[in-house]
């Protein structure tokens, strides 16, 4: 198989597949594949709702086309799969969607066909879960007759600079042959390069562990933060000292939700502990990042007690990131929830988001639905929430009210009022 004879299909459109599709389709005719019939109506319209293209660029895919159809990827004898693999209630790997798409890729799945997976998971688990349902319901083998690879995959949602393009490429084959190939496709359209590792298990092990390694480094800093918020130590200050060492890593405590640093980690941790390992590290991580929600609240909770103030909420941003539409897995919805529970009067708004979802997810209390508030909380720095390097919504606040800088963004200190910040 040669680059002029490839027909890419891409299995999922989501935040991955679809600017994948869109740059492979530079190079190549492609079709994209996904089983929501809204997401595959939208692109067909020109509109997409997780705004990784710009409005011109949508204009712009004349050799891309978009289907509901499994069978019309036939016309394809290059397979890109780009589903979620998400956890469970038990944070356990789910993988489902994975199963799922291998299973009807198996259905139309051809001799001679190349199969690249660029799902986060760990290592193994595309030769222990997916290879497998291919050949059985192809009824085709691995190596003889269709030849298969990873290549994971490094999308920064809401990035517009650090882009498909622009992030170098790790590629692999089950084969130096496929290898070879499946480089050359990528390559052909990463103008940051390519990387080919020695196996598809040691790609695997790289992309998951690029997230593990955030997650930890993140951890270390909400561990200083609750740690100086115990010694009336303001940490972005710190943070800021520490930075001037040239080789300091400065990440920022915040909350960790999303799709990756969040999810990924758990992937790793159930193979090592498969095998015999325990990931005392990785664990200890993850439950320092899942208890920063509680950490607030507790505070926001004693410093309006202390001020005997009421409990009037705002919560500006509901996304897991700043600029970025994407609502999954973000821990601003536990926020809200334990603020609830913890019976505060709570409204939420975030202007980056799609406002149905935010009526469906937070009911009557999505809106600006009061004058002034007691207890503002920025949550997810948008800019929109920014003007002059200004937040806005800080007028809004009571005298002597409350302000929950989540991400250390601001530097508040006018005003008879509180400001609290990991």
């Amino acid at each position: 198989m040669n680059l002029q004879n490839i027909k890419i299909g891409i299995i999922g459109l989501g935040y991955v597949g679809f600017p994948l599709a869109a740059l492979m389709s530079k190079q190549f005719k492609c079709i994209g594949f996904d089983i929501s019939s809204e997401r595959v109506d939208e692109l067909n319209s020109g509109f997409d709702r997780t705004e990784e293209l710009s409005k011109l660029e949508m204009q712009d895919l004349n050799n891309l086309s978009f289907t509901l159809n499994i069978q019309e990827l036939k016309k394809c004898n290059f397979f890109i799969v780009t589903v979620p693999t998400p956890i469970d209630a038990s944070m356990m790997p789910d993988f489902s969607p994975l199963e799922s798409a291998s299973s009807m890729l198996g259905s139309i799945l051809k001799k001679d066909d190349i199969v690249v997976y660029e799902s986060t998971v760990y290592p193994g688990a595309t030769e222990e879960k997916c290879i497998p349902i291919l050949e059985k319901v192809s009824q085709l083998n691995a190596f003889d007759d269709f030849l298969y690879g990873y290549s994971p995959e490094r999308i920064n949602p809401g990035d517009k600079t650090n882009r498909v393009e622009n992030i170098v490429k790790v590629t692999s084959g089950c084969n130096e042959k496929a290898a070879a190939l499946i480089d050359d496709v990528y390559s052909s359209v990463i103008t940051a390069g390519t990387f080919k590792a020695a196996s598809v298990r040691v790609a695997e092990a790289a992309k998951v562990i690029e997230n593990a390694q955030r997650d930890v480094n993140i951890a270390f800093m909400n561990q200083i933060s609750l740690i100086f918020s115990k010694l009336d130590i303001n940490t972005s200050d710190v943070l800021d000292a520490a930075a001037t060492k040239w080789n300091f890593l400065k990440f920022s405590p915040g909350l960790v939700g999303g799709h990756c640093i969040g999810v990924d980690p758990y992937y790793l941790i159930s193979k090592s502990q498969e095998v015999g390992c325990d990931p005392v590290l990785l664990k200890a991580a993850r439950d320092i990042n899942e208890g920063m929600v509680t950490n607030i609240v507790n505070r926001i909770e004693f410093s309006s007690t202390i001020k005997n103030i009421d409990s009037s909420v705002l919560i500006l941003g509901a996304t897991f990131k700043e600029d970025c539409p994407d609502l999954r897995n973000s821990k601003v919805a536990n926020l809200y929830n334990l603020l609830v529970e913890k019976e505060f009067d709570v409204s939420i708004i975030d202007p980056v988001a799609d406002a149905n979802e935010m009526l469906h997810i937070y009911g009557d209390s999505y809106g600006d639905n009061k004058e002034m508030y007691d207890i503002v909380i920025l949550a997810v720095p948008h800019a929109n929430f920014f003007k002059n390097n200004h937040m806005i919504y800080e007028s809004r606040l009571n005298d002597k009210g409350i302000l929950f800088d989540v991400k250390s963004k601001l530097d508040s200190t006018h005003k008879n009022i509180t400001v609290l910040k990991l």
